[in-house]
């Protein structure tokens, strides 16, 4: 029984260090484990509580001296000039045009002679009343008046403007028509004037009707009168009117390369899914000044221009990289010596700044990536 019990003792002490070395390896795993793990904790902290590298010092810098210069900003775009004719007087004579005697666009005054309809010349006068019946001695009333008018500037008549045809108006009307190489008999036909609102003025003539050879059967609309001056606008995208305040100045070279100079004074949507500039002069006058006829009357017409959407100043200047905004918010430049210098930002556009608070030519720090 004794030696039973050694045996089985013996294959239970057995089973004992059989187990032991089965269970050595896992121990092991997990000390190796411990390790890892404690020194990746090790490296974790000594990352994490060592001090920052000083950007300054990691990053590559160039230097740049502090000049005298200029600093803005501008797009180029079209600016469009277009008349907006309205109607102001209708022909009331019935025949052929014979001559078309006015440009479009051209200013006119008292008397002048728009076309000729059967070799008879059409005349422009101020009034309110539009012509509508043929004036003779027997007439009178406030188209009489106009027509004394029209005389009167033309040195025909001195008389009373009484709207009375007597014999002084009638005389007028002869010596009138003697300088208009027609029949001197004294009576002005319905269609030998066109009464508009004021004169003297820019107009067009309807270039579809009154044309060389052309019949008009009388009460066309035929006489459009002009603004002073034509509209100006840009049509731009919603992320350009965002550069275009009230405001901005538009440079725009006229058809003959006159300067002119607008300045932004609205904005609205148009039919293309964009925004539409208008422009204006100055103080009232005119982006175009005397020079407006240049424009031709029908159609739109592009011009070059520059929107200034930074305007320039000038004064020492320094890529907008080499400023450091500092945790106060002051703004400063560091030049050679590593020494920092306070500064004031003018204005800022394509990468350039102009400065106030240090000298010319000082030599300023500025990172070789521009960032």
């Amino acid at each position: 029984m004794a030696l039973g019990v050694v045996r089985k003792r013996g294959i239970v002490s057995n089973i004992s260090r059989a187990h032991r070395r089965r269970r050595w390896p896992v121990w092991a795993a997990i000390a190796l484990a411990i390790l890892a793990a404690g020194g990746g904790i090790g490296w974790a902290a000594a990352v994490v509580f060592s001090p920052a590298e000083d950007v300054l010092d990691s990053t590559a810098f160039t230097y740049v001296a502090v000049v005298d210069g200029e600093v803005g900003s501008s797009i180029g775009l079209n600016t469009t000039a277009e008349w907006t004719p309205v109607p102001v007087g209708s022909n009331l004579a019935s025949g052929v045009v014979t001559s078309v005697d006015m440009a479009a666009g051209e200013e006119v005054s008292a008397g002048a002679v728009l076309y000729s309809v059967n070799l008879r010349p059409v005349t422009i006068a101020a009034g309110a009343i539009p012509a509508f019946r043929a004036l003779d001695e027997r007439s009178e009333g406030a188209d009489v008046a106009q027509l004394q008018s029209m005389l009167t500037a033309l040195s025909f008549y001195d008389g009373a403007v009484d709207g009375e045809f007597g014999t002084g108006t009638r005389s007028a009307v002869k010596l009138w028509q003697e300088s208009l190489g027609v029949e001197e008999d004294g009576v002005v036909q319905a269609g030998d004037i066109i009464f508009v609102p004021a004169l003297p003025t820019r107009i067009a003539l309807d270039s579809d009707k009154v044309v060389r050879g052309g019949v008009l059967g009388g009460g066309e609309a035929v006489v459009h009168g002009l603004p002073q001056s034509p509209a100006f606008t840009v049509a731009v995208t919603d992320a350009q009117s965002a550069l275009m305040p009230t405001g901005t100045r538009v440079e725009i070279t006229g058809p003959e390369g006159d300067p002119w100079v607008g300045f932004v004074v609205d904005q609205s949507a148009n039919d293309q899914d964009g925004i539409t500039i208008e422009l204006a002069g100055t103080d009232n006058a005119l982006i175009c000044a005397d020079r407006c006829d240049t424009i031709p009357v029908t159609g739109q017409v592009l011009l070059s221009s520059r929107i200034v959407t930074v305007e320039p100043v000038t004064g020492l200047t320094v890529p907008s990289a080499a400023l450091l905004t500092k945790a106060d918010g002051t703004i400063a430049v560091i030049d050679e010596n590593y020494i920092e210098h306070a500064v004031t930002i003018i204005t800022s556009a394509r990468g350039m700044s102009v400065i106030e608070g240090v000298q010319s030519d000082l030599m300023v720090r500025v990172p070789v990536n521009g960032g």
